[in-house]
């Protein structure tokens, strides 16, 4: 992402498609980039496991939607919203100084009081996370209603929003 790819809204994909359901997020993200079209105030970004280095595009943006797998204890495959003051923001003690998680982004951000005022985590919860590339069979069945939510969000922020191609039942 480049510098004057920076404000507006950024939609951030987080997790790892590596670990079953913790990929949500990112398949989210894709089907977002590629079954919907936005007006170009909406930016997309696979922030994977970036760590830190999702700190300047968040501090960047006016509004952040990040899409994840959320863990609340809800039944598997409920679309899970977070809003600002909802998310985790603290340090945690790390086995390794390597070992960033986004609630240090958060607080890193807030303690410079660059954290948006708009900013909400979207996901679903997880049924399982371990090794595999699939999302489990409840969660890639939720994906549509996750993305649903993501476009009203986006909406209610007063973007524009269109579905670029038919999605099969």
């Amino acid at each position: 992402m480049t510098e004057a790819e920076v404000g507006g809204t950024i939609v951030i994909g987080l997790g790892n498609p590596l670990m079953t359901d913790d990929g949500v997020g990112l398949a989210a993200l894709h089907l977002l980039e590629t079954a919907w079209s936005f007006d170009p105030e909406v930016q997309f970004l696979d922030g994977g496991t970036w760590g830190m280095n999702l700190l300047h595009p968040i501090e960047s943006a006016q509004r952040v939607v990040l899409l994840d797998a959320i863990d609340q204890g809800a039944a598997p495959g409920a679309v899970v919203v977070l809003e600002r003051d909802a998310l985790p923001r603290f340090f945690g003690l790390k086995v390794s100084p390597h070992q960033v998680d986004l609630k240090e982004v958060l607080a890193v951000a807030e303690l410079r009081g660059t954290l948006p005022e708009r900013i909400v985590a979207i996901g679903l919860q997880p049924a399982r996370i371990a090794l595999g590339t699939a999302l489990s069979d409840g969660l890639e069945h939720q994906l549509p209603a996750l993305v649903d939510e993501v476009v009203a969000r986006l909406e209610a922020w007063g973007h524009r929003s269109a579905r670029a191609v038919p999605v099969s039942p």
